[in-house]
């Protein structure tokens, strides 16, 4: 945006906000610590005037509004991070489906890119056998629920219009054909059986979908998902803390370029790479 459009968002913006907030220009000006009549032209269409940089932060802070939002460099009012429980936490009384709202927020995202570090393997991809064996001992979602929103996300990449980034260390991936650590239980034959799945899916959506594989010996990440320029969402184990601000989408995005940057397995050579672990995922350790 041009100074004369972020003059006018912002002028909207704080109208909006001060009006929620019952705050006067007079009593908004004594709280900033600035002149009425600054405010007053602040407000004004017929001022192309924007607020110092000190001045919209105090006015953002007094009426609890984003700073990106009230210059137009979000679309999300709220302050800080949201935190969103997770429809599989073992617990009495599931809130919301996090899914329902991951999928949302992809299909506000259409158009842009997406870009993710799963916790395990991409949800999409997930075999009936694997989705079974996360997912077996949580009371808020059943197997078959899972099975379902794994279909209808993979069916929404299908035909979405979006790019997807996957960056995932390739250990993760080398321990679940190994059947380590949580796949340990999990038969040899429905650990290839997955291998499988992730490449044909790979195969059929690429280029839009781009896997990246890490060395997790020399870089790290928490598992997160960048929905284009709105939000991230990142995943803190059965509940999400979701960001809205530019400063926050901005680091999480380097920190992602990073990741891409030290990638050991690039997306060309990500069929070779799953292809080589069917011999061991067929094993039993």
């Amino acid at each position: 945006m041009d100074r004369r459009e972020v003059s006018r968002v912002f002028r909207t913006r704080l109208t909006q906000a001060m009006g929620r907030a019952g705050a006067s220009r007079a009593s908004l000006a004594r709280r900033v610590g600035i002149d009425r009549s600054t405010l007053t032209q602040l407000l004004s269409a017929e001022v192309d005037r924007l607020p110092r940089a000190d001045t919209v932060a105090a006015v953002a802070a007094e009426l609890k509004v984003s700073l990106d939002w009230l210059l137009g460099l979000s679309q999300v009012e709220k302050l800080g991070a949201d935190i969103l429980h997770e429809s599989l936490q073992v617990a009495p009384s599931a809130q919301h489906p996090v899914d329902e709202q991951i999928i949302a927020w992809f299909e506000e995202a259409a158009g842009t890119k997406v870009r993710s570090v799963p916790a395990t393997l991409p949800d999409f991809a997930k075999t009936g056998e694997v989705l079974g064996h996360e997912y077996r001992v949580f009371s808020a979602r059943s197997i078959d629920r899972a099975f379902g929103e794994a279909r209808d996300k993979l069916t929404r990449l299908r035909v979405s219009e979006t790019d997807m980034e996957i960056c995932m260390p390739l250990q993760g991936i080398e321990d679940f054909a190994d059947g380590s650590g949580i796949w340990k239980t999990l038969p040899g034959p429905a650990r290839a059986r997955q291998v499988e799945r992730l490449l044909e899916v790979v195969d059929e959506l690429y280029p839009r979908l781009r896997v990246f594989l890490y060395d997790g010996l020399t870089h790290y990440s928490a598992p997160y998902t960048i929905f284009g320029r709105r939000r991230v969402a990142l995943y803190a184990g059965q509940i999400f803390l979701v960001f809205n601000t530019a400063e926050h989408i901005s680091v999480l995005n380097r920190h992602f370029d990073d990741l891409i940057r030290a990638a050991a397995v690039n997306p060309t050579e990500i069929g070779p790479f799953l292809r080589s672990l069917l011999p061991i995922a067929g094993g039993d350790g």
